[in-house]
């Protein structure tokens, strides 16, 4: 691998890492009643731009965020890990792709941020689900988003607890400690995300059957949902699994195994 073009994509994920370190810091700072706010992506940039020199953390957030959607595209059309053209190479290479397309509208919405335009940070999947309902058979189009997300959620629980994810960890050359470190942490995190976008899910379902884009919601709707629902406790936890997450990126960026570059 280039060592630029890795030192880059590290960089990328590190910075994911650090955008879900503040998405699930600020929300278990509001479930605690300690300040924060409930918020998701765009939120958190939001946030750093509030901040002393958050001009400057947005600028590197940005160039982070554009790491982490070079590394994505280049999972999705260079292979680097040789998935494959089966159904199942061509479904996980998908998924790099939408995932560099995601983090591609976060960067826009960074540099926007910088640019003094303000972010979007609400109602990005209300708007999404409300164009799919003013098509011809939009309900139904809204319903296989929600199918979408709900197989997301099932594969981030997967991952989460799949052999294939503690032999990864096992084989990565860590010692002990480290690897009980990056085994937690990683669990912990694909769960907290597994139940967030199932939520997501949960609530583009409503929108597709009441034909309603005001039922969708994003990050911040969901943790609105669990604190409306189970209670300040309940989100405190999933927000904390979120920050374990960031933690977990952060080990990844270090760590992870990069070749094909």
């Amino acid at each position: 691998m280039n060592n630029k073009k890795e030192k880059f994509a590290r960089f990328g994920i590190a910075t994911k890492g650090f955008v879900y370190c503040l998405i699930g810091g600020l929300t278990a700072m509001a479930a605690f009643g300690a300040g924060g706010k409930k918020t998701g992506s765009s939120g958190a940039l939001e946030f750093l731009s509030s901040q002393t020199y958050g001009q400057i953390l947005l600028v590197i957030t940005a160039l982070g965020l554009l790491g982490f959607v070079f590394w994505r595209l280049y999972q999705t059309f260079a292979d680097p890990e040789d998935k494959g053209n089966d159904a199942k190479g061509i479904f996980r290479r998908m998924g790099y792709f939408s995932s560099g397309v995601f983090y591609g509208l976060l960067t826009y919405t960074a540099i926007k941020t910088v640019a003094g335009s303000g972010s979007d940070s609400g109602g990005g999947k209300e708007s999404l689900v409300n164009t799919l309902l003013s098509e011809s058979y939009g309900q139904i189009l809204v319903g296989i988003l929600g199918v979408i997300f709900l197989c997301k959620a099932g594969y981030q629980l997967y991952r989460a607890y799949s052999g294939k994810f503690k032999n990864k960890v096992n084989e990565s050359g860590l010692g002990r400690k480290a690897r009980e470190l990056v085994l937690k942490s990683g669990q912990i995190g694909y769960t907290a995300r597994g139940v967030v976008i199932g939520i997501i899910s949960f609530l583009t379902f409503k929108a597709a059957f009441s034909a309603n884009s005001n039922q969708a919601g994003g990050t911040e709707d969901a943790f609105g949902f669990i604190q409306n629902e189970f209670g300040a406790i309940v989100l405190a936890v999933v927000a904390i699994g979120l920050l374990a997450y960031g933690v977990f990126m952060f080990i990844k960026a270090k760590y992870r195994k990069m070749s094909g570059i």
